[in-house]
Order: C-alpha cells, then structure tokens, then sequence
C-alpha cells in the first residue's frame, strides 16, 4: 500500500496535463474515454475556461464500445467536429479504459490525417501517471509534429517550454516572465503554453536558447536541442536567483551548451526548510532562499520527472508514506496547505498553493512565482 493515498488528494493525472499543455494552441483536442476524465479536468484542472475557448472533446466512450471496440464512431465523430472547426491539429488522448483494450491510437491518427489533412497525433496518456507525464508528452508531440524546421536562428530570442496553470496558476505569471526576460534584453518568441498561438509554436525553432521552467518542459527541450541544436537553460527567474537564469540564458546562447544554474554550491549546514513541488520550480525556489539568507533548503519532489532535476540531498518522494516520513523532521515546510494534514504540530507550514494537487480550493491565494511581492514567501526569496 506504500503508493495509496488516505489524507492527502492525489495530484492530477496525465490526461490532464495533456489537454492543459495544448489547451491554448488552436488545436482539437479528443479524450477517449466515458466521462470521468474530462469532468476532473474541467472541473478542477483547468482555470482558463471563462477566458479563452478550447476545443476539448469527449468521445463518449459507451460500454459496447469498450468491448466490441467501435473505433469508426470514434473517427467519424472526429472527422464530423473537424469538418466543423477547423483546427490547426488534433490530438487524440488515451485513458484507462481504451489504454487496457489496446486502441489502435497511431493507426487512428494515419486515417484520420490522411482523410482529413490536418496533422494529427495521438499523447500516449493512460491515466495512470501524474500530469507532469503527460503535459511532457504533450509538448514533445507539438515538438516533432508542428514545430517548422529551419536554419535561421535570431540572436536573443527565447522560447519559455513548460507553462501550463497546473504549475502557473496565477493569471499574472506568463505576463511578469515575459517582462523579466524583455527587461534583461531577450525577445520571447513563444510560450509553451500560455498567452501564446499556434503560430509562435510553429516558429519556435527560430530561437536562440530555450527556458524551461518546470520538468514538463524537458522532454522537448531535450528534443529541440537534438534536433535543432538550441541549447536550455533549466529554472526559473524567481527572487534572488532571478540574475543566474538570466546569465545562464546569456551564456547558453554565446556557447551552445545547456545551463541548469541552481545546481550551484549549497549551504553545508543542515536545511532549514523543507520544500515541496516540481523539481524545477522547487530547486530554483530553493536557490534563492539559499542565496537570500544562507540557509539550506531540502526539496522533495512528488511528480514523476526527477532524472537529471534534482540537486544532490533532494529527494523524490513516491506516495503519501513517504511524504509523511520526509516532513515528519521538517522544522518550516513549504508547501500546498494540503500538507497542513500530514505535518506534525511543530512544523511551521509556509503555503504555496499548487494547482495540480488542491484544485481551485485556493484559488484567490495562487503565487505568481516571478512576482516576489505576491507570494507568501517574499521575506526569505
């Protein structure tokens, strides 16, 4: 039972994360399953719904069609929604049930391309990874299918990969990055994926480097640079450590090489805080209350997507066990107040509500990360 979870909600699921990824880039998006899938992501993953529209479609997956596998009503109501709008792609969704049948998503998506002309794709999602995975696989579809090739790179351009509201909740937090990154001199050419178009995504490798701000951006990072050899920087511009992503992007572009800056010199004493969240969000965070007050920070990182992420003393935790016995010690957590629930009564919690695991409950108290004023950690980043 060490992956159960009995206090704590569970963050949202790779469906999710899919959908919110591609949500404002002018593509149709199908989940292939009954219901329960889209009515947790409408219901409490995504914020944007009363701004901006989106073309997110359910199948409608009936019993029947589970066991007699009835893919042509699938692709003819697909075909019937395209004919309609028009979308610049379509992206077909998997979840749990067409997952364990064995859907044909690739052979769907051949048809449906070659019938309808428009690029389709399918994000191998099944329900049953968190949605760091699947904004991830996301991004790295819209990498490899819509991403234009060219040789043309313009000096101090910027892609931001890995923005969803999932980690970015505040409505501010793509308008105040942007601004940091003009102000230093760069030129965002696309946002993966807010405030951005489908446009922007199809020139993106144009850019001279590429910031990834959360674990789901490294998947089509690591493509980008494999492919068009742009080089990325891994962090976030938060607090103090705001000066050291913005030298690293500099330095990336002068020699071509990534940059992850927080994995710097840490404090030797022991941490003072304990952290909770995406390894990039989190380590970065961490640096600057390291170099803001000299004290350590440990951060524990519940999403899947650590390799490569975390600094030496950081953890991964897996499931609600470990993240009592981690906190259990912790002297100042920060963290979702959801972990309110599993902390001792000694530990001081600092809240950092996070979308992704507490839903729309603390809406009106969401950080806008790059904003230090906003955030309930603005005396310590």
């Amino acid at each position: 039972m060490k992956e159960s979870y009995r206090i704590l909600p569970v963050y949202a699921g790779d469906v999710s994360g899919a959908c919110s990824a591609l949500y404002e880039l002018g593509g149709m998006t199908v989940m292939h399953d009954p219901s329960g899938c889209n009515s947790t992501y409408n219901t409490f993953d995504e914020t944007r719904w009363y701004d901006k529209e989106s073309l997110i479609f359910l199948s409608g997956l009936t019993d029947m069609d589970a066991v007699m596998g009835n893919d042509k009503k699938l692709i003819a109501d697909i075909m019937t929604a395209a004919s309609e709008f028009h979308p610049e792609f379509i992206a077909l969704v998997n979840s749990p049930i067409p997952f364990l049948n064995g859907t044909d998503f690739p052979g769907i998506c051949r048809l449906l391309e070659k019938e309808t002309g428009i690029p389709t794709f399918y994000i191998p999602t099944n329900g049953m990874h968190d949605y760091t995975e699947g904004a991830a696989q996301a991004f790295l579809c819209t990498a490899k299918r819509l991403v234009e090739p060219s040789s043309e790179v313009i000096p101090g351009t910027v892609n931001i990969l890995g923005m969803t509201p999932l980690d970015f909740a505040a409505p501010s937090s793509a308008g105040r990055l942007k601004s940091i990154l003009e102000e230093a001199g760069f030129r965002v050419l696309s946002n993966w994926s807010v405030d951005t178009s489908f446009s922007d995504i199809r020139n993106s490798a144009r850019a001279a480097v590429n910031l990834v701000v959360s674990s789901s951006g490294l998947y089509a990072a690591e493509y980008l640079y494999k492919t068009y050899h742009t080089p990325f920087v891994i962090g976030i511009p938060a607090g103090c450590f705001k000066d050291r992503v913005l030298k690293a992007l500099e330095e990336a572009e002068r020699s071509g090489t990534n940059q992850t800056p927080y994995m710097m010199a840490r404090p030797e004493s022991a941490a003072e805080y304990t952290m909770i969240g995406d390894p990039v969000i989190a380590s970065s965070l961490a640096a600057a209350i390291e170099l803001r007050t000299g004290k350590g920070t440990c951060v524990l990182c519940p999403t899947e997507i650590t390799k490569g992420l975390l600094r030496s003393g950081d953890f991964r935790i897996v499931g609600e066990e470990d993240a009592e016995a981690a906190v259990r010690s912790a002297k100042t957590l920060i963290a979702d107040p959801m972990y309110r629930l599993i902390c001792s009564g000694e530990t001081e919690l600092l809240p950092l509500p996070h979308l992704a695991i507490s839903g729309r409950i603390y809406r009106k108290e969401y950080p806008d990360l790059f904003s230090p004023d906003q955030m309930s950690l603005k005396e310590i980043v």
